[in-house]
C-alpha cells in the first residue's frame, strides 16, 4: 500500500538511488573491454565471454528474487543486494589481472542486478500506490538507463584523467553504494511476509493475463538487452582497427549514448502509451543493428555512434513499456514475481555479442551481422502487426 506525502517521495528517492547505483556498477567496466583483451591476452570470444558471466549470474538469480520477495518482502531481497553490488566492483579490481576472477567479478555484478532490478521495481510501484504504474516503469526506466549511461562515461573519464584506470572507478563506486545502502534503510516495507506461503517459479502473471503477456510483452523483451549490449559491447571491438589510438574513447562513448538514448522512453511512452512503444522500440532497433552492419561493412567508425542511441533509444521504449502493462498485469500479490520474469526474457540478449561472434566463427562476420538484423526485422514487422491488430490487448492499456 502506497504512503502520501513527503515520506513516500523521500523513499521512493531512496529506492531510486539504489537502482542507480547498481545500474551504474554493471557498466564500470564496459570502456575496459579492450584494456582487459589486450592486458589478459584475450580472444574476441573470450572478451564477450564477460558479458556472457555477467548475464550467467543474472539469471540464476532473477529466478529466484522475486517469488522470494513476494514471500519474504521486498526489503530482505533489495537491501543486501545493493550492498553486495559494491563488493562486486571490488571483485573486478581483483580481477584485473586473472581472467578467472575478472568473470568471477562480472558473475556477481549478475547476481546483483538479478536481486535489484526487478523487485527494485515491484517495491517503487507500491511505494507510488495504485494508478502509478505509468509512472513508476518510466521512473525506474530512467532512472537505470542513467546509471548504465554515467557508467560508461565516468569510467572513460578517469581513464584519461586519473591513474589505476582498472581500480579508482570501481572503489569510487563501492564507496558510492555504502553511502546509497545508508539512505535505503529508512524505506518501509510495502509488502509484508507471507508465512507459510509457498516459494513457487513462476511468472507472477495471473492466468487471465497470460495471452497478453506471451503475444505483447514476450517478443519485444527478449530484444530489451540484446539491442544495447551490441551498440556497446561488440560494434566499438569490431571497428577498432579503424581507430587510431581512440579505441577507449569511442567505446565509452558508444555506450554513453546507447544507455543515454534510454531516456527517450519518458516523452515516448507518457505521448503515446505503453502498449504502442514497444513497435517503436522495435523499428528503432532494427535501424540501429543496420546502422552499425553498415559501419562493419565499410569501416566508417562514426556510424557506431549513430547506432548507439537508436539501439538505446529502442531498449527504453521498450522496457518502460513492458514495465508499464505489467504493473497492470501483476497484483501486489505476484508483482516480484512479474517484474523479475520480463528481465528474466530481457537479460539473455545480453549474450548477443557472443552469438554473433560465434556464428561468425562458423561462417563471416557480415554473415552473423546481417542474420541478426534480418531477425530482428522480422520481430519488430510481428511486434508491429500485433499492435495494429489489438490482439492480446490489456485491460487499461
Amino acid at each position: 500500500m502506497a504512503m502520501p506525502g513527503t515520506a513516500s517521495r523521500r523513499h521512493a528517492a531512496a529506492l531510486t538511488a539504489g537502482l542507480f547505483i547498481v545500474a551504474y556498477g554493471t557498466n564500470v567496466s564496459t570502456p575496459f573491454l579492450l584494456l582487459y583483451k589486450e592486458r589478459l591476452g584475450l580472444s574476441p570470444s573470450q572478451t564477450m565471454a564477460i558479458f556472457a558471466a555477467y548475464v550467467a549470474g543474472i539469471l540464476a538469480t532473477l529466478m529466484v528474487a522475486g517469488p522470494l520477495s513476494d514471500r519474504f518482502g521486498r526489503r530482505p531481497v533489495v537491501l543486501p543486494m545493493v550492498a553486495l553490488s559494491g563488493v562486486a566492483s571490488l571483485a573486478m579490481v581483483l580481477g584485473r589481472n586473472d581472467f578467472a576472477l575478472l568473470l568471477a567479478g562480472r558473475c556477481l555484478l549478475g547476481v546483483v542486478s538479478g536481486g535489484v532490478l526487478g523487485v527494485g521495481a515491484a517495491w517503487l510501484f507500491e511505494l507510488l500506490g495504485p494508478g502509478q504504474e505509468q509512472r513508476a516503469a518510466v521512473t525506474t526506466t530512467v532512472v537505470t538507463f542513467t546509471g548504465f549511461g554515467i557508467g560508461p562515461l565516468v569510467s572513460a573519464l578517469f581513464f584519461w584523467v586519473l591513474p589505476a584506470p582498472l581500480v579508482v572507478p570501481f572503489v569510487v563506486h563501492a564507496v558510492a553504494t555504502g553511502i546509497v545502502v545508508i539512505f535505503m534503510l529508512a524505506i518501509p516495507e510495502t509488502h509484508p511476509a507471507s508465512p507459510g506461503t509457498p516459494i513457487r517459479i513462476s511468472l507472477g502473471v495471473p492466468p487471465r493475463a497470460r495471452r497478453s503477456f506471451w503475444i505483447v510483452v514476450a517478443p519485444a523483451a527478449i530484444w530489451v538487452f540484446a539491442f544495447p549490449s551490441t551498440s556497446f559491447a561488440l560494434f566499438p571491438v569490431l571497428v577498432s582497427d579503424a581507430l587510431d589510438g581512440g579505441e577507449v574513447a569511442v567505446a565509452g562513448a558508444a555506450g554513453t549514448l546507447t544507455a543515454w538514448a534510454g531516456l527517450s522512453s519518458r516523452p515516448l511512452v507518457n505521448r503515446v502509451g505503453p502498449r504502442a512503444a514497444l513497435p517503436v522500440g522495435m523499428i528503432l532497433g532494427f535501424g540501429g543493428y543496420l546502422v552499425g552492419t553498415i559501419s562493419f561493412a565499410t569501416d566508417i567508425w562514426p556510424l557506431v555512434l549513430i547506432a548507439a542511441p537508436l539501439l538505446g533509444g529502442a531498449a527504453g521504449a521498450i522496457t518502460a513499456g513492458c514495465l508499464a502493462l505489467l504493473g497492470t498485469m501483476a497484483d501486489d500479490r505476484q508483482r516480484g514475481a512479474a517484474t523479475s520474469s520480463f528481465y528474466l526474457l530481457a537479460y539473455p540478449g545480453m549474450t548477443m555479442p557472443v552469438l554473433i561472434t560465434t556464428l561468425a566463427v562458423a561462417s563471416s562476420m557480415s554473415f552473423a551481422l546481417t542474420t541478426v538484423t534480418f531477425v530482428s526485422a522480422v520481430f519488430a514487422v510481428g511486434v508491429v502487426a500485433v499492435a495494429r491488430s489489438g490482439t492480446g490487448s490489456v485491460v487499461g492499456t
